[in-house]
């Protein structure tokens, strides 16, 4: 191990022993001592050096009963779960170190971008103007693949802060020894706490595990991200920078009822009241701090007016803050928050009550009175103080207003049909399910432009138009009450056509939200989501039918001339493979930006990516720059599912640093210099094409024309032991089949993961490359390392399934066969798999021309080293649950265990779903 690495190993050597001590204080020395040889074993296995560990380590696995083996996949759980807080804080240590060191602005970074940028002599102005007109917005989901509790989140918050207090401060031996008592507390809580909840989620809970993390990191990080970056350029142009906001988190959580049929209107309701009540919580906390630290006294400075006037309106008669304005205005301030939130927020806990005052009536009142404080402290030589957290203050409100993060509303486009359908129904209008393409544009548009509501008070509809119309209602409530920014999005899942966006537009037209006439009214996107790979081939086909309808231009038109669309990394990946869903999105890309530019129309693109590769993860920096040129140009958002969001954001220096990144990606993307790389042409768009076919054919012929490969996957996954996990409010499948296409493809990508096969990010490849080398011999190997070397797409594509096939072990996927009953079909199928999977890594290595997998990311194969003695054998002992809860042992203790080797198992692998 190199110096640098030397703290995390002292890291987790403490970690792993603290947890040692509570086992063995808790279980007792025989459990403790089997823990330890069982760990010990899997250290030597996984680091060669003794021949015999593997079949050592299979034989003390199988022979444990049911309380030994909860006790040792408890705690290779939490061994997991403590490596992997303790790499976060690596890398935290290691940022500090650069910058303490002086040494260069580290790849990512908003000074190394602004270095590069300046370095091919783009201006601040160039700077400045691009955002002005720029959008980059992490997007949080509910999409279930977070296993972890919120309980047991904030215990892991509790470790890495005293891992970090012990780094940062020189400690007294008294004080060490108090840091590691508050340690062994700590463990002590998460041995006695239950891993997995013993309940479903419910859509609430979800809307407070999601505002959880603005309150422990985006409020706090992101108006320092913007006021970095306002110093940054101002030092560069040399006088002060206002930055526009062009940088939110968004939400989906509580607005995305495509396949979740419990949000409703009145949940939507409840998740924007409940955000409310964060942010304005939040505001409030701010300035009961801010009104302790300006303590300034009418006798020594000179207050401007306006500032008087406003703490003059402060209404406590019994104050003693009269000679000290700023304080008074403050209060003030406070008492009208206060005012606010009990008109709109929805509370956990009760503020404390203050003077009366008058509820604001948006969050631009709360900014107007807090740039007079700002202001005044300027005019009499404060302005240090009015740079601090007053400053901070005033870029969150304007940042995250009265409702803190947009949601956005999602349904699929087969519930419009219906429900639009009922509508013309009970209206005497036409048939519309019998209607062909061409002739429900015509009457949508009759009905976008008609001033007779299609809605009639006095019909009875379906329940699910009733509850369809009231999410519809909810929308234009919230955005009367908090204004258009807190619902700015509507996405169409299984998006086909035109007629699928107007039928939305027809419905926001009933509430007023979209309108023709007699003014164009346009108070939320629609926004298309092409997810399968027909979608994204037929993508700009759709969009330049929409472009071509005049009506449409208008709606546009009053959106700023801005079109989003969104792509889905998920159903393209489960319909053709890893490679074949990559190259058709960034196809898809290529066509749409074409469309727009012939239509004077600025495109918006939203990545739906998930955790793992399989769904579109990977490093946020270079998936940004792959993107096809002019495909980004200062419109971004991207979404956070699952486990990547406690992953990325639950410490606040982690949580800066991946803002940090998706913003520095986006403006190098966008600026002069980005151009398509000079690979990226005819004739190597040809050669991928001819490799996505291939391994688009491969990857068919196995999932979904080879007979009983649904069969080989429901035994050989534990597929069928997920959806009782209580990870989410969203049933697993979209329809009670047995049917992958009706799966949804976060189980089908999480299931994959558990057996260690990761089969969606890597089947096809090895049988693509291979067919293609055999034909084009060493020159053709030479062209597929220079487009790894000079083509970002490329690159990043295959940097991504190197990092998949790391984490894979095909060893331990041949386990999980012998959960087959048809051993027969176990081995058929299993026999292609793994053929694929090495052809797929002799490939990954000869076009990288790496000696072993993660040649060029040594701190990932550092990470996984240090991961896999607790990882591996826990998927050991899933098998052997598994095969007796499948003998018919159907126990709570049985269930339960498997439960936390798919828990335990999710925490090493970090992205899994």
């Amino acid at each position: 191990m190199s110096e640098k690495d030397l703290p995390l190993a002292r890291d987790l050597d403490l970690l792993a022993r603290l947890l040692a001590d509570t086992i063995r204080e808790q279980t007792g020395a025989s459990t403790a001592d089997q823990i330890d040889a069982i760990r010990d074993l899997a250290i030597r296995f996984v680091e060669g050096t003794d021949a015999s560990a593997g079949a050592q380590l299979a034989k003390s696995l199988s022979t444990l009963d049911l309380p030994h083996a909860v006790a040792l996949v408890r705690a290779f759980s939490y061994f997991s779960h403590l490596s992997n807080i303790a790499e976060d804080l690596h890398r935290n240590r290691r940022r500090r170190a650069y910058q303490l060191k002086g040494s260069e602005a580290q790849r990512g970074s908003i000074a190394d971008v602004i270095g590069r940028l300046t370095e091919r002599e783009v201006k601040p102005t160039e700077i400045l103007n691009l955002l002005s007109d720029t959008l980059v917005a992490p997007v949080l989901t509910a999409h279930p693949t977070e296993v972890k509790r919120k309980t047991i989140l904030d215990c892991h918050r509790a470790v890495a802060a005293l891992l970090t207090e012990r780094d940062r401060l020189p400690m007294t031996p008294d004080e060490l020894r108090a840091n590691q008592e508050a340690l062994e507390r700590v463990l002590l809580t998460l041995w006695q706490t239950r891993e997995i909840r013993t309940f479903k989620l419910t859509v609430q809970d979800e809307i407070e595990n999601g505002s959880a993390y603005f309150r422990n990191t985006f409020l706090h990080v992101l108006p320092r991200l913007y006021l970095e970056l306002e110093d940054k350029l101002a030092a560069l142009s040399g006088k002060e920078v206002q930055l526009p906001n062009f940088m939110h988190v968004g939400s989906w959580i509580g607005g995305d009822r495509d396949g979740n049929p419990f949000v409703t209107g009145d949940v939507l309701r409840y998740a924007v009241s409940r955000q409310s009540g964060v942010a304005l919580d939040y505001y409030y906390q701010q300035c009961q701090k801010l009104e302790n630290e300006l303590s300034m006294s009418a006798r020594i400075v000179q207050v401007d007016q306006a500032l008087q006037q406003l703490a003059d309106q402060f209404s406590d008669e019994g104050s003693k803050k009269g000679e000290e304005p700023y304080r008074m205005a403050v209060s003030h301030i406070r008492a009208r928050i206060f005012a606010t939130a009990s008109h709109i927020g929805t509370f956990h806990h009760a503020l404390h009550d203050v003077a009366r005052a008058d509820a604001y009536q948006n969050a631009q009142e709360l900014a107007a009175d807090l740039a007079l404080i700002a202001n005044s402290l300027k005019a009499h030589g404060a302005g240090k103080l009015a740079g601090g957290r007053l400053r901070r203050l005033q870029r969150a409100v304007s940042v995250f207003g009265f409702h803190l993060a947009p949601i956005d509303m999602r349904q699929n486009s087969g519930i419009h049909d219906k429900v639009i359908a009922e509508l013309f129904e009970k209206a005497g209008l036409e048939d519309y399910l019998k209607l062909d393409e061409a002739s429900r544009r015509v009457v949508l548009l009759r009905e976008l432009a008609s001033p007779r509501p299609l809605i009639c008070p006095y019909v009875e509809y379906s329940e699910l138009v009733q509850k369809e119309l009231d999410i519809y209602r909810a929308a234009e409530e919230m955005q009367s009450r908090y204004g258009e920014a807190v619902l700015p999005n509507y996405i169409i899942s299984n998006c086909e056509s035109v007629s699928d966006i107007l039928e939305v537009a027809v419905l926001m037209n009933e509430v007023g939200v979209i309108q023709l006439a007699p003014v164009v009214v346009a108070k939320i996107n629609v926004i298309p989501l092409f997810e399968t790979i027909p979608d994204l081939r037929g993508a700009s086909k759709i969009m330049s039918e929409l472009f071509a309808i005049p009506q449409w231009r208008q709606i546009v038109g009053g959106r700023g001339n801005v079109q989003e669309v969104m792509l889905g990394y998920s159903d393209s990946n489960k319909d053709g493979g890893y490679l074949t869903s990559n190259w058709e999105l960034y196809k898809a890309e290529q066509d749409l930006v074409k469309v727009f530019d012939a239509n004077g129309i600025k495109m918006r693109l939203f990545h739906g990516r998930g955790g793992t590769v399989g769904r579109g993860g990977g490093p946020a920096y270079d998936a940004v720059l792959a993107q096809p040129a002019g495909s980004v140009n200062g419109q971004i958002r991207v979404t956070e599912q699952g486990e990547v969001i406690a992953a990325k954001f639950s410490d606040r220096e982690v949580g800066h640093r991946n803002l940090e990144i998706l913003l520095a990606a986006t403006l190098e993307a966008s600026l002069p210099g980005n151009a398509a790389v000079a690979v990226d042409d005819a004739a190597h768009h040809a050669l991928v094409e001819r490799l996505s076919s291939c391994a688009y054919r491969a990857y068919r012929d196995l999932v979904y024309a080879t007979p009983d490969f649904v069969t080989y996957f429901r035994e050989a996954t534990p597929i069928g032991e997920i959806p009782s996990l209580n990870i989410g409010s969203r049933p697993a499948a979209r329809k009670a089949t047995n049917s992958i296409a009706d799966l949804r493809a976060i189980p089908w990508v999480f299931s994959w993961s558990q057996c260690r096969l990761m089969l969606p990010g890597w089947y096809g490849f090895g049988t693509a490359v291979a067919e293609y080398l055999a034909e084009a011999g060493d020159e053709g190997l030479a062209t597929l390392r220079q487009l790894y070397r000079d083509w970002p797409f490329f690159k990043g594509t295959m940097s991504n399934m190197e990092m998949v096939l790391a984490k894979s072990d095909i060893a331990i996927a041949a386990r999980y066969t012998e959960l087959v009953q048809d051993q027969d079909l176990a081995k058929r199928i299993f026999g292609r798999i793994k053929a694929e999977w090495h052809r797929s890594v002799d490939a990954v290595l000869a076009i990288t021309e790496h000696s072993a997998l993660l040649g060029d990311n040594p701190t990932l194969a550092r990470s996984l080293d240090n991961r896999l003695p607790y990882l591996d054998p826990l998927n050991h002992l899933q098998v052997e649950l598994l095969k007796r809860m499948r003998a018919g042992d159907d126990s709570e203790d049985v269930a339960h265990a498997v439960h936390l080797t798919i828990n335990g198992i999710a925490a090493g692998l970090r992205n899994s779903g």
